[in-house]
């Protein structure tokens, strides 16, 4: 890329002369011409800077996913640990973190456009270093307080948030013929994330890879297990590591992003200085956790909240009272937010709100509750007194959640582009139809194997139905993610495509509360399979949906 008479602005902007064009001409600095619909421009230069923004952007929003729903790992090894608090108590860390992750999609969305890119991604990747940290140093001691777990995965939610911003950022740098790929690439290998954290800290709490930094193990209380095999009990783990090791790739990801990435002028005119493109950042983000500390404060019981409030309404009124505080912003989100407001008056948006939860949020939703539900189900065995009563009591042979939980995640985000593949041959509609079909059943299958193993002397008999029913489950909302993305493409304009996906993203992430919370009461209720059956229930409701608006005869939008 050629670089000649490179002018420096007053606000430390860097714009050029000397060939047709414009554009940027050095690394880091803001980019003033950006003109990637122009064939010349793109292959001149443009490709270029895209391609190393999506590079480091995607490893970045992997590791959000990674620290955003690491709390399905370690609650399950805190249980296998004998940390003093009950399964429900550690299902709703999981929720916690699911809850602050979705309402802090909303204020997300708007950051690109008033902070830039380079600063939003360097500042907020950087920011998932304090729930990292933080859940190492609180695991080192298994006396630290509940409400110390529940604040880190509030925090933690900081890299569910990450999600709207990249998408928003990303969507940026490429042309509108190469929007499926970016966009594609950057949420399914961020969607690894997941499987990335499900594999990586089971094998780093068996070795004490910080040494003395770190703190001393911990000696497991019951059976544990890893993908290298299985650890019984007494054996010495370092749970204090799945926080730690996200400090080993975070910290050059944030120097990646500070001196590899870009803010693009012509998307954010007036970002300001560094400093005060942060403090927009941090404003969007406090708007969003005070949200979701108030909603959860009324949810959660005593003695760290109210109790006043089910889950069912405490969730729209935290998503209200962002929008309600957002509102309230000065300066330029006032535009964004008209233009965010203008798509509810469209009944296309609420239909797809609901299908993308039952996608979407089922990924995201199971991803949190699996292994715990896995530890919890079969964990635990009947077992038959001399007098013929029955009692739950420890398996002593039973699968670890540690070495299985991976695998549905790992085939959901795989599979889906797929998704947008088969839509883009047969419409997304009727590709829909069917992935919610399949959930229907699988749904059906798995809550009725959960029964079966909860109430039996030998749970381990129906475990590789479970997993696979599980497995099915993954595939098919991994598929239906991609034609759900596919349906708001062809749906939506322009305008209205941007905030439909970045609502229906927002409100489909708050799954990772509700699957948790959903299954965690029901196991507690000594009923896991209702938990499925009603997801079963939604997702019958979703085909009503699908077929009302997008596959009968007379719809607006015929299987778009």
């Amino acid at each position: 890329m050629t670089e000649k008479n490179v002018d420096i602005g007053h606000d430390g902007a860097l714009s050029a002369r000397g060939h047709s064009g414009g554009g940027l001409q050095r690394r880091n600095a803001d980019i003033e011409h950006w003109d990637i619909e122009n064939e010349e421009f793109w292959n001149r230069e443009g490709k270029k800077i895209a391609t190393r923004n999506l590079w480091i952007s995607i490893p970045s929003l992997l590791m959000g996913f990674a620290v955003w729903l690491m709390w399905g790992m370690i609650t399950t090894q805190m249980l296998n640990l004998g940390f003093p608090f009950r399964v429900e108590q550690l299902f709703t860390l999981t929720a916690i973190a699911g809850l602050s992750g979705a309402t802090l999609r909303i204020p997300a969305s708007f950051m690109i456009r008033i902070a830039g890119g380079r600063n939003t991604i360097f500042l907020t990747t950087a920011l998932l270093m304090i729930p990292a940290l933080g859940t190492g140093l609180a695991l080192t001691n298994p006396d630290t307080p509940l409400w110390v777990f529940q604040l880190l995965a509030l925090l933690s939610g900081i890299g569910g948030g990450n999600f709207a911003c990249s998408m928003s950022n990303i969507s940026n740098f490429y042309p509108k013929k190469q929007q499926g790929y970016a966009l594609g690439m950057n949420a399914g290998l961020g969607n690894f994330g997941v499987t990335t954290m499900q594999i990586l800290i089971p094998l780093v709490m068996t070795v004490g890879i910080f040494g003395a930094i770190a703190g001393d193990p911990m000696e497991l209380q019951r059976a544990s297990g890893t993908l290298i095999g299985r650890i019984d009990a007494g054996t010495d783990t370092w749970i204090q590591n799945a926080g730690f090791i996200w400090l080993v790739f975070l910290i050059p990801l944030a120097f990646a992003g500070w001196f590899g990435m870009n803010n693009l002028r012509t998307i954010t005119p007036h970002p300001g200085t560094p400093l005060a493109a942060f403090g927009k950042i941090l404003g969007l983000y406090g708007i969003g956790f005070v949200a979701a500390a108030v909603g959860l404060y009324l949810f959660l019981p005593a003695p760290v909240g109210l109790g006043l409030l089910n889950m069912w309404i405490a969730l729209p009124l935290t998503i209200a009272l962002t929008v309600g505080l957002l509102r309230l912003l000065p300066g330029s989100i006032k535009p964004n937010i008209k233009t965010q407001f203008a798509i509810f008056k469209d009944k296309h948006t609420w239909a797809m709100t609901v299908l993308y939860i039952a996608t979407f949020g089922s990924f995201i939703g199971f991803s949190a509750a699996l292994p715990l539900s896995i530890t919890v189900i079969f964990g635990n065995m009947m077992e038959v007194a001399a007098d013929g009563t029955m009692t739950r009591v420890a398996n002593p042979d039973a699968p670890s959640a540690l070495t299985w939980a991976w695998m549905g995640p790992f085939v959901g985000a795989l599979i889906r582009p797929v998704g947008g593949w088969i839509s883009d041959k047969l419409g997304g509609a009727i590709v829909t139809q069917i992935m919610t079909a399949i959930m229907v059943a699988a749904s059906v299958g798995v809550g009725y194997v959960m029964m079966l193993a909860y109430n039996s002397t030998d749970p381990n008999q129906f475990f590789w139905m479970f997993l696979l029913l599980f497995i099915a489950l993954f595939a098919a909302s991994g598929i239906g993610n991609g034609s759900t993305f596919r349906s708001i493409g062809v749906i939506f304009n322009v305008q209205q495509k941007g905030p439909v996906l970045g609502w229906t993203s927002a409100v489909a992430a708050y799954g990772a509360f509700i699957a948790p919370r959903v299954m965690g009461e029901q196991i507690k209720a000594g009923t896991p399979e209702m938990a499925m059956y009603g997801f079963a229930v939604f997702y019958a409701l979703c085909l009503l949906v699908n077929w009302w608006f997008y596959l009968r005869k007379n719809a607006d939008v015929r299987n778009p």
